[in-house]
Formats: C-alpha cells, sequence, structure tokens
C-alpha cells in the first residue's frame, strides 16, 4: 500500500533538513580547522598597533654601500706538471713510487731493463780500444815516415799514404769514442729519474710491464705552485689584467684569499663566449689538483638598506620591527634579506631614515 500523501511529505521534508543540519556541521567544523574563530597572531601584535617610545632606543633604516661580485667557477690546477715517460722499447724492472708520493728532483723513479744496452756500451768500449791502438800505430809509422822523407829514402807517395793512414786512423778514433758516449747515453735513458721535485698524481705500469717510446709512465705536480683555471664572461673577462687581485675560495676546504691575476689567454671559447683566466694565491694545506674553486669578479657596488638585527622580532611566520611614528610606536611588517654581520638586509616595509626601536 502506498503511503498518504501527507505522510510522504513530512518523510521528504525531514530528509531535507538533515541534509542542511549535517552540511552546516560540516561546515563549521572546517572553518573551526581552518582557524577562523581564532586569531593566529594576538592582537597586541598586529600591524599598526601603537605604543609609548618613551625610555626606548631608536636607530635609524640606513644605505649601506657594499661592493658587488659576480662568481666565476674554476679548477685548480698545477703551474709545473710533467710526464715521465722513457725513451727505449723496455721492460720495466723496478718502480720506486706510488701515486701521492713525494719525490726529490733527480730522484731515480723507474729502472729499465738494459741488460742489451749494457752489451752495446761494452762493445763500443772495445771498439774505441782498437781505434786508439791503431791511432797509436799510425802515429808512430807516419813519425818514421817523415824522418825517412827527410833523408829522401822514400818516396813522396809512401809518405802521403803515411799521413792517410794516420788522418784515417783519428777519425776511427773520434767515431769510437761518440759509439761509447752514444751507447752511455742509451744506457741512462733507462734509469728514469724525477726531472722535479713535487707529488706523483698518476702510476699507470707496473713491474714487468713492457713499455714504449713516448708511453706516459706517471705524472708528476708541484704542490706548492698551484692555480686556479676559470671561466670568465668576456664582458667581465676584457676589464681584468694581469697582476689585479681578485677574492677567491676553495669550498672543500673552507678557505678565503686574494688570488693575483697570472694569465688572461687572449681567446675566447666559442660554445660559451668566456675567456680563460688563471690566478695564483698562497696554497692551504690539503689542496690537491682537480679541486673546485670560485673566483669573485667585481662588479658596480650595490646599496643596500639595512637596520640592526636585534631589531627584528619574529612572531611566528611574520618579521616585524616597532617603527617610530609621532613620538608612538607601530608595529609593521617587514621583509628581510641577508644577513650583514650585525645587520639584516631590508627588502620591503621601510625607508631610509625611518626610525626602528632595537630591544
Amino acid at each position: 500500500m502506498s503511503q498518504p500523501p501527507k505522510a510522504a511529505a513530512a518523510s521528504i521534508l525531514m530528509k531535507w533538513l538533515l541534509a542542511i543540519v549535517m552540511t552546516v556541521v560540516v561546515t563549521l567544523m572546517l572553518l573551526f580547522l581552518a582557524g577562523v574563530f581564532h586569531s593566529k597572531v594576538p592582537s597586541e601584535v598586529t600591524e599598526g598597533d601603537t605604543r609609548s617610545v618613551e625610555g626606548l632606543q631608536s636607530v635609524p633604516a640606513r644605505l649601506l654601500k657594499r661592493p658587488r661580485y659576480e662568481t666565476a667557477t674554476g679548477t685548480v690546477k698545477p703551474v709545473h706538471e710533467s710526464a715521465v715517460a722513457p725513451k727505449l722499447l723496455a721492460k720495466v724492472l723496478e718502480m720506486n713510487v706510488t701515486a701521492g708520493q713525494g719525490v726529490l728532483k733527480d730522484q731515480v723513479l723507474v729502472k729499465l731493463d738494459d741488460a742489451d744496452l749494457q752489451a752495446r756500451l761494452k762493445q763500443a768500449e772495445a771498439g774505441l780500444t782498437s781505434a786508439q791502438v791503431r791511432s797509436e800505430q799510425t802515429k808512430t809509422e807516419f813519425g818514421r815516415a817523415e824522418q825517412l822523407k827527410a833523408k829522401k829514402a822514400i818516396s813522396q807517395s809512401e809518405f802521403d799514404a803515411a799521413q792517410a793512414a794516420m788522418k784515417s786512423a783519428a777519425a776511427d778514433l773520434e767515431r769510437a769514442t761518440q759509439a761509447v758516449k752514444e751507447s752511455q747515453v742509451m744506457l741512462d735513458y733507462a734509469t728514469i729519474r724525477s726531472p722535479m721535485s713535487g707529488t706523483v698524481i698518476d702510476k699507470r705500469v707496473e713491474v714487468g710491464d713492457t713499455v714504449s717510446p713516448g708511453q706516459i709512465l706517471l705524472t708528476l705536480f708541484d704542490p706548492t705552485h698551484m692555480q686556479m683555471v676559470a671561466s670568465v664572461r668576456e664582458s667581465l673577462a676584457l676589464k681584468l689584467k694581469p697582476g689585479q687581485l681578485l677574492p677567491t675560495r676553495l669550498d672543500a676546504l673552507d678557505f678565503d684569499c686574494e688570488a693575483t691575476i697570472s694569465e688572461v689567454v687572449p681567446e675566447s671559447d666559442v660554445a660559451s663566449r668566456s675567456f680563460t683566466v688563471k690566478v695564483t694565491g698562497p696554497c692551504p694545506p690539503g689542496v690537491y689538483s682537480g679541486m673546485f674553486g670560485r673566483l669573485m669578479i667585481p662588479l658596480e657596488d650595490e646599496e643596500v638598506l639595512v637596520i640592526p638585527a636585534n631589531a627584528v622580532r619574529k612572531v611566528g611566520q611574520l618579521t616585524m620591527v616597532n617603527v617610530v611614528e609621532d613620538n608612538s610606536m607601530t608595529r609593521r611588517n617587514v621583509r628581510l634579506g641577508r644577513t650583514l654581520d650585525d645587520d639584516v638586509e631590508v627588502l620591503a616595509g621601510l625607508v631610509e631614515g625611518e626610525l626602528v626601536v632595537v630591544e
């Protein structure tokens, strides 16, 4: 059986009333959770609140001129770096250094197999001995020929033959002497010495390896003379001169110093439109080739509006200062920037000369 018209209408009305009540309850709960019914910032700290300034200390907001820099990233590299390579095709007999080891100038780094070179030297020395004997013999024969020539006991052709034999022996002696020197030089090539005092960067061969002429065995650098190589955009690089001092920083070592421009390479990179600038400065302990650094390129000075840091008060997420206006104190929101020693930069909310109360 269907419900009477009046009962059906009453049921629909109750459903609508229930839906309205539930909607109102949910809306009120959302407004409560959103903080509509209570103030996040107490009324005593809202902007526009005024108080007496009697007994309070105030200072003016002031403009501060500061040098401005543009950062150019650079890489630490050694001023003096040397790649050690052999001049022979030979086997490595001794490797006396490892990566990171310090070495002195002329210290023996690598020894190569020199058995064949020793044999060549002995052969050259034997040839030299034979040439010396031959030279002495021809000198004696030429002296005897001179005496016989004076007595007209020999013909001119015999005298000339003795003289030619002496000169040929002298030439053979000189050739043998140079051959010995050459063999000694080649033998010295088997012992590779350090060309400079420094530190071994990398060792690329081991004992038993066969190396060829020109093959890099290891690399050295002088850790006491380092430089930073940076790419500087051309509009700034053209203003830099060798000998100019620039602030420099090594982030990994937390080290700052004044570096001297040693070279501005007079060629711009086509891809980046930048010049290579090299600077040198005092090397801190622990600096290595390849480390990251920053070069500070000076720009025009900037004007910064600053106030003392102790004049700032934070309330929640708001940053406020107490401003003196007409012998009364007014709270005002400000937007801050960098911290500069005991001052802070004001980006918005104050103008130069306005008085702020310091705590």
